[in-house]
């Protein structure tokens, strides 16, 4: 891991195309922008840990959580 000490306004870049921009600090964080193509993906690692949390939950849901969700959703169609 490379790890840069930044001060506000300063720049990162990775390849040719993506930039990342310390904004401020705050307290014990810090706000950056992120500058990278339409195509590029970013995501907080918190909210992609909870969407791989919830699916392998959802994958191991048994017989009765089908049939609640029957219950309460309305027929497709």
């Amino acid at each position: 891991m490379l790890v840069l000490t930044r001060k506000p306004g300063e720049k990162i870049m990775i390849g040719d195309d993506i930039v990342i921009t310390v904004m401020e600090g705050r307290g014990d964080g810090v706000r950056i922008g992120i500058e990278a193509p339409r195509g590029v993906t970013i995501q907080r690692s918190e909210v992609v840990e909870a969407i791989a949390a919830a699916n392998v939950a959802a994958s191991q849901a048994g017989p009765e959580t089908e049939e609640l969700l029957k219950s309460i959703l309305p027929p497709a169609g």
